[in-house]
């Protein structure tokens, strides 16, 4: 769907603040082939400025085609998530057809740094980066105890489910990569147990954490991956090395410890979750982003993207490599 989204804002903004409500700033912060993320701010007069996300969907959805939920499912997520206490932003609208801005939600602002490298990094994060990784034990276990609302119809996989699908997209491309096969291999026959399954958020990492250099987490953000799933998922996702930002001696985001991490989640009221089960789902998202980053390259190599962004992740396929390999010898 075309849509002049900066047109249609000021209509917006006096539908969400009343006929003297004004758009006071518009800026459009990222983007891909299907999602776009707006920041804008609004005045009335009498009341403080007020600052908003815009999450929209420019590419038709199909929920049969996609892993991601809608952003009516997200807006169901959000406001189920928050009633259990944990930090997501608030939301403020679901649009609808009177907007004229096709499928897209509208959340208050929360003030913080999402950017991975500048949390593990910058001195600001000294103070609060410490209890970081306790703080995702317990919004982790937030998350997880959550009824999952029906309105968003979400998806179903437990570990053996999502290794077959990455491998299917593995084999499907001809790839021949002897360190991923092994990867395949290995956990095909070592799966853990299954478990009772919960709400997931699916992409629960440092990068998708809005951080406070006051308070810490302040709100968890993207929540068009979430399913339901083994709650070890969410666990081991965080600890993948990619999303550690160069500081591959810090597990947990590449701010803190396992230990920490899941002494959060069980003092928050989390089911004990074995550190071998974290580090087996660790080393399946350490797979699955390598599959991911192949496809991309593929996908430009073969002519059908030309975005520079393709090739560049492309190369970090050998940095899950090398992260397969470190766990194997660990034993996981």
């Amino acid at each position: 769907m075309s849509v002049d989204v900066l047109a249609v804002l000021p209509a917006l903004a006096r539908r969400l603040g009343g006929e003297d409500a004004v758009l006071a700033a518009a800026e459009r912060l990222s983007g891909g082939a299907s999602m776009e993320t707006w920041a804008f701010s609004m005045e009335i007069p009498g009341q403080r400025r007020r600052d908003l996300i815009l999450r929209r969907r420019s590419a038709p959805f199909d929920p049969d085609a996609s892993r991601s939920t809608s952003l009516a499912a997200e807006a169901a997520l959000i406001r189920a998530v928050r009633l259990q206490g944990a930090p997501a932003p608030p939301l403020v609208h679901l649009c609808d057809d009177e907007d004229g801005l096709g499928e897209c939600h509208v959340t208050e602002r929360i003030v913080g740094e999402a950017l991975g490298r500048r949390i593990v990094a910058d001195p600001r994060f000294d103070a609060v980066r410490p209890g970081l990784a306790r703080q995702c034990g317990e919004v982790l276990a937030q998350i997880h105890a959550t009824p999952p609302p029906a309105a968003a119809e979400l998806k179903t996989a437990d570990f053996l489910v999502e290794l077959g699908r990455y491998e299917d997209i593995y084999r499907a491309s001809g790839a021949e990569r002897p360190v991923l096969e092994l990867a395949f291999q290995h956990l095909k026959a070592s799966a853990p147990e299954p478990v009772d399954l919960v709400l997931l958020h699916g992409d629960f990492r440092n990068g998708n954490l809005m951080i406070s250099p006051e308070t810490g987490v302040a709100a968890v953000l993207d929540w068009e991956l979430s399913h339901i799933g083994d709650p070890a998922e969410d666990l081991g996702w965080i600890c993948v090395n990619s999303w550690r930002f160069g500081r591959p001696d810090r597990p947990v985001g590449g701010f803190g410890d396992y230990a920490d991490l899941l002494a959060g989640y069980e003092a928050a009221g989390g089911r004990p979750v074995p550190l071998r089960r974290v580090r087996a789902w660790q080393a399946l998202g350490s797979l699955k982003w390598g599959v991911m980053c192949l496809m991309m390259y593929l996908s430009w190599s073969g002519g059908t993207e030309a975005s520079v962004e393709r090739p560049m992740i492309g190369r970090r396929v050998s940095e899950t490599e090398i992260d397969l390999i470190h766990l194997l010898e660990a034993g996981l």
